[in-house]
């Protein structure tokens, strides 16, 4: 499996999710301590998503941590058995999210990739039973996605930092307006009703040609 057609962020949640087993002195690392990673990443898109699907992230993380403490414990450290290693189950989601890459036309695999193949998993694994329990399904999941993303391909390792580029960087001055967060405009009636009939021509052009300033 080549890792550098992995996306910075998708690196280092797999990074991760070996220091959230090692913590918790499981053996092998597993799907939920990837999720676990990817739901505490620092500016990530995975605790965006959740957000976007009004889904609570502490309830969600609570679920996997109840889940991975009740997994078995290697006495001594995982040292004392040789060092993790990556369970079948994980490297099989892997796979899938390489799979789900190239359906989606995408160069890289990001962090919404290894997510996707998550809503596939046994009723019976922590994952499906964190998402139930949350109320998370994979339409809103990818609903949230398509809002986030948009038409957006993932052609570099670092996507995530041209996701919403208009949010981060501009202002939606038609919902300032409506939360009444614009300063008025006085004495200027006559100009903004000029601009108006200006831009609501199908053919349109420079104001300044017609005599707003």
């Amino acid at each position: 499996m080549n890792l550098n057609k992995f996306t910075e962020k998708a690196q280092q949640g797999l990074m991760e999710a070996q220091d959230v087993a090692t913590r918790l002195g499981h053996q092998s690392i597993d799907v939920e301590h990837l999720l676990t990673a990817l739901l505490k990443q620092e500016g990530g898109l995975i605790p965006r998503l959740m957000e976007k699907s009004s889904i609570s992230l502490e309830l969600l993380l609570s679920k996997l941590e109840e889940h991975l403490e009740k997994q078995p414990k290697v006495s001594g450290g995982t040292n004392a058995m040789g060092g993790l290693h990556v369970s079948q189950r994980l490297n099989k989601l892997m796979t899938t999210a390489q799979d789900e890459a190239k359906r989606l036309k995408d160069e890289y695999v990001s962090v919404e990739h290894l997510v996707l193949p998550m809503f596939k998993e046994a009723a019976n694994t922590g994952v499906a039973k964190a998402f139930d329990a949350c109320g998370l399904n994979e339409q809103r999941f990818t609903d949230a996605l398509q809002s986030v993303r948009g038409n957006q391909k993932v052609t570099s390792n670092n996507p995530e930092a041209t996701y919403e580029s208009l949010e981060k960087y501009g202002r939606d001055l038609t919902r300032m307006a409506q939360q009444n967060k614009l300063d008025p405009v006085i004495g200027r009636d006559n100009e903004i009703r000029r601009a108006i009939q200006v831009l609501s021509r199908r053919t349109k052009n420079n104001p300044d040609e017609d005599g707003v300033v």
